[in-house]
């Protein structure tokens, strides 16, 4: 099975193919699009931004001694121009979370994504290194992989459920997860168990909290780690 599969039509949900025989599903979902748009379009950023121009504006034109009416008609446009941008931002990431899904079975971690083309990504838990996972306080969350030496996954296939900026090593994420802390419990006993079959190389994945007295709990990273995760 080749890391990289295009397909037009998934004869599994979220699978480029049928599982094989002895695999089986562990866990199956999709990002949650307002906090894709939030974290990777920076929909909440840019309308700061904005709004802040709006604001700008407003205040010059009242200087300047303009009546509040002819203030409100020449930034109308900035509005319109503001809300189209924002909405575009939106629709980006309520398409790019619509066309991804990811899996978890007992044997591998799959990304199903693209809008246009679809492509799926396997990232075998026996090339899987370590697993960070980040919840914010809405429950949702990220979970980063790090793969070995021997997996080189594609920054731009990947993209945006990838780690920012990390281009030189790719590390594959699982982005904008509903209830991440719950994914990662379940990537963590599927490597237990992966680690118990004797086909692969020792594992010893646990889960190992990292303290951070600046940040509170909810921002928390937390490591599963082990040759398996970390």
């Amino acid at each position: 099975m080749s890391s990289f599969t295009e397909h037009e039509l998934d004869p599994a949900v979220g699978l480029p193919e049928g599982l094989p025989e002895g695999e089986f599903l562990r866990w199956q979902g999709k990002p949650v699009w307002l906090d894709l748009a939030t974290t990777v379009f920076h929909v909440r950023k840019i309308a700061i931004y904005f709004s802040a121009l709006l604001l700008l504006r407003a205040f010059i034109l009242l200087g300047e001694g303009l009546p509040a009416g002819e203030i409100a008609s020449s930034t109308l446009s900035f509005v319109v121009l503001a809300i189209v941008a924002l909405g575009v931002l939106c629709l980006l990431g309520w398409l790019t979370a619509r066309a991804c899904r990811y899996t978890i079975t007992n044997r591998r971690v799959v990304i199903r994504s693209g809008v246009a083309l679809p492509v799926t990504v396997n990232l075998p838990f026996s090339r899987i290194v370590s697993a960070d996972y980040r919840e914010r306080r809405d429950g949702c969350g990220d979970i980063v992989l790090t793969m070995n030496d021997s997996e080189r996954p594609s920054w731009m296939i990947l993209w945006p459920f990838v780690r920012p900026w990390s281009v030189a090593k790719v590390r594959p994420m699982l982005r904008a997860l509903p209830e991440s802390a719950r994914v990662a419990e379940i990537i963590r006993d599927a490597l237990v168990d992966f680690s118990k079959t004797g086909t692969e190389e020792d594992m010893t994945p646990r889960i190992r909290p990292v303290s951070d007295s600046k940040k509170p709990s909810a921002h928390e990273f937390s490591a599963i780690s082990g040759s398996g995760v970390a």
